[in-house]
């Protein structure tokens, strides 16, 4: 019997899920074992996985769980160095070129496990079948317009933390530029899931967006006119060939832009398409200082849709959920692709 076990986020500030308790109910009804860890941070409760029928680990316990188990969780494990024995589906970052990356695949291969990426779990079309681009991009914009709400006071933006829901959201922004005239925003890859969420953002909050994708930048660049709006937000992963949109030299150079809001969050890469900064940010500190005169701001926080956890989660499972019913043919389908994409990079190693 294909058993997926639901491990606890450890990552702070990290409350989402992959499978909700009606996803689970639908798995054991398919004919799955389904484990739960206990989680003191996720924000839908365990009541209904044990309602659902599901069996309930205490957190943290992944390590110990059945050598042939499927360990599935979403963002990254701890970074201690030991092999991974299992088969894990989580985000993996590890394709990249990205150093974490390197050191995660050493640990696959130290244990003889397997990496079922959550970014490369695609369709016969190449797309993906699952992703939390909408929020990460409504959850973005909203970093963004604080940050730039925050440089109108003459300060950098603070910490921040969870809402409860959209609402929330909007009402704690639309307060904090009650009395600020509007800034004008480009978003790139406006036509995608990530840049979607970010126009919405925007839309809600009076700021007028310049949407481009990938007629507007076919030619390549240098792109001039992303410096003359207030706000970029990026929504486009970075990949080979991916244009520049910010050259360093747009630090000491005259702009408009002040702050950029890297949704897509790829900074080590070496596709990144933005050349000012060098790593990603967090929510204790949400914004990088990367210039003075005149300021300019990278807010890059990896796991944004966090900051509405219980949307993002929803969504995001119910995209989902297809693909896991299919588990029980790992090696076919989008779990075949995915496997063929970690051994080409394992292969490496």
């Amino acid at each position: 019997m294909t058993h997926l076990w639901v491990r606890a986020e450890q990552r702070p500030n990290e409350e989402r899920v992959g499978l909700t308790p009606e996803g689970a109910a639908a798995l054991i009804r398919a004919g799955l074992r389904v484990t739960v860890e206990k989680s003191s941070v996720r924000a839908i409760p365990l009541d209904g996985y044990v309602q659902a029928g599901c069996e309930i680990a205490e957190e943290n316990l992944w390590p110990q769980a059945p050598a042939d188990a499927i360990i599935f969780g979403l963002k990254e494990l701890p970074e201690d160095g030991t092999p991974l024995h299992h088969r894990h589906i989580m985000f993996g970052h590890a394709y990249k070129g990205q150093p974490a990356g390197r050191d995660l695949l050493k640990r696959f291969k130290a244990g003889g496990g397997t990496l079922y990426d959550l970014e490369y779990l695609v369709n016969e079309d190449g797309r993906r079948v699952a992703a939390f681009g909408y929020w990460a991009g409504y959850a973005g914009a909203a970093v963004a317009l604080k940050t730039w709400a925050a440089q109108q006071r003459g300060d950098i933006i603070g910490p921040v933390a969870k809402y409860p829901g959209k609402t929330a959201l909007l009402d704690d922004l639309a307060a904090e530029m009650r009395s600020l005239p509007r800034p004008r925003a480009i978003v790139i890859g406006a036509l995608g899931r990530v840049g979607t969420g970010a126009s919405d953002l925007c839309d809600a909050l009076g700021v007028a967006v310049t949407k481009w994708d990938m007629a507007e930048t076919a030619h390549g660049g240098p792109f001039p006119e992303v410096l003359q709006h207030e706000i970029f937000l990026n929504c486009i992963l970075a990949r080979p060939g991916c244009p520049v949109f910010v050259p360093e030299s747009a630090k000491s150079g005259p702009r408009a832009l002040t702050v950029i809001g890297d949704i897509a969050c790829d900074p080590t890469s070496d596709f990144s398409p933005i050349k000012v900064y060098d790593r990603a940010t967090d929510w204790d500190s949400p914004a990088l200082r990367v210039a003075t005169d005149p300021v300019l701001d990278v807010t890059a926080i990896d796991n944004l849709p966090s900051l509405l956890p219980v949307e993002s989660s929803e969504d995001y499972a119910a995209q989902l959920l297809p693909s896991l019913l299919t588990l029980t043919a790992l090696e076919a389908g989008v779990w075949g692709r995915a496997r063929a994409e970690f051994d080409r990079h394992i292969a490496t190693v």
